[in-house]
C-alpha cells in the first residue's frame, strides 16, 4: 500500500533509516508566516520540476557542501512561489523507473506554504549525500539525463503554468545516446520541441567534478543548445555561483 506523508516525514524517515520513497505534501501543522497571504495571492503560479542526479559522476552524491549549496539555492526560489503553484522533485541517473522510486509532488496553499516546502526540499537535497551513503539512495553507474527529460515531457510537461526544469547535475550525459564525457561528442538533436512553452531549464552543478573549466565551457554549450532546440526559452548553466 503506498504510504502519503509530508516531505519532513519522508526526509527523516529516510535519513534514520526508514523505506518511505513517495510523498505527496499535505501538512497541517502551523508554521511561521514569512511572507504575507496578499503576496503570495498576487503572485502568478508557476510549475518547478528538480531532477537530482544521483549518478556516480555527480558530486551531489557524495560533496555534502556541494548539496547544501544546492539545496540552498533551490529553496530561495520555492521560496517565492506564489498559492497554486507546483513543486515536483525526481531523482535520475540509469533508465531502469526501478532505480528512482522516490517522487514528490505538492500545490503551494494555505496547508503547504512556500516557506515550508522550500525547507523541506533544501533538507531533502542537502541529505542526498547521507541517503545515498546509507544505502536510501543508490548511486548510478549511467546519467540518462536525456531520458528523464522525455519523461518529465510526457508525464508533467509545460501546459497551463509557466514551467521551469533545475537539474542539479554535472551535465556529463552517459547513456546509450552520447558519452558526452568525450571530446568531440555532442548532445543528439531533441525530436520536435518537447519543451515548447517551457519558460526555463537550469542546470546546477554543469561540470562540477571534471577538475576542466573547458569541459565546463563545452558542456554549458552543449545543453544551451540543446535546451533551445528542445523549446525553452532560457537557459542557465552554472559550475559554481
Amino acid at each position: 500500500m503506498v504510504m502519503k506523508f509530508m516531505l519532513a516525514a519522508v526526509t527523516a524517515s529516510a535519513l534514520t533509516g526508514g523505506g518511505v520513497m513517495y510523498a505527496t505534501l499535505r501538512s497541517n501543522d502551523a508554521q511561521l508566516v514569512k511572507a504575507s497571504y496578499a503576496d503570495q495571492v498576487a503572485t502568478p503560479a508557476q510549475r518547478l520540476i528538480i531532477g537530482l542526479d544521483i549518478s556516480k559522476s555527480n558530486p551531489l552524491v557524495d560533496d555534502p557542501a556541494f548539496a547544501a549549496k544546492v539545496g540552498s539555492r533551490v529553496a530561495a526560489i520555492i521560496h517565492k512561489l506564489g498559492f497554486a503553484s507546483e513543486v515536483h522533485v525526481r531523482t535520475f541517473g540509469t533508465f531502469e523507473a526501478s532505480s528512482n522510486p522516490f517522487y514528490y509532488d505538492t500545490m503551494i496553499s494555505t496547508r503547504a506554504r512556500p516557506e515550508t516546502v522550500a525547507a523541506e526540499v533544501e533538507k531533502l537535497i542537502a541529505g542526498t549525500p547521507l541517503l545515498v551513503q546509507r544505502g536510501k539512495w543508490r548511486s548510478q553507474d549511467r546519467t540518462n539525463i536525456l531520458a528523464f527529460m522525455d519523461n518529465i515531457a510526457n508525464s508533467i510537461g509545460c501546459a497551463k503554468l509557466p514551467t521551469t526544469v533545475i537539474l542539479a547535475s554535472d551535465g556529463v550525459e552517459d547513456s546509450e545516446y552520447v558519452r558526452l564525457q568525450n571530446d568531440g561528442t555532442h548532445l543528439p538533436a531533441p525530436d520536435g520541441k518537447p519543451f515548447k512553452g517551457c519558460a526555463e531549464l537550469q542546470i546546477l552543478g554543469v561540470g562540477q567534478g571534471t577538475g576542466s573549466p573547458k569541459q565546463t565551457v563545452r558542456l554549458r554549450t552543449e545543453w544551451s543548445k540543446w535546451s533551445w532546440r528542445a523549446g525553452f526559452a532560457h537557459f542557465t548553466g552554472l559550475n559554481d555561483w
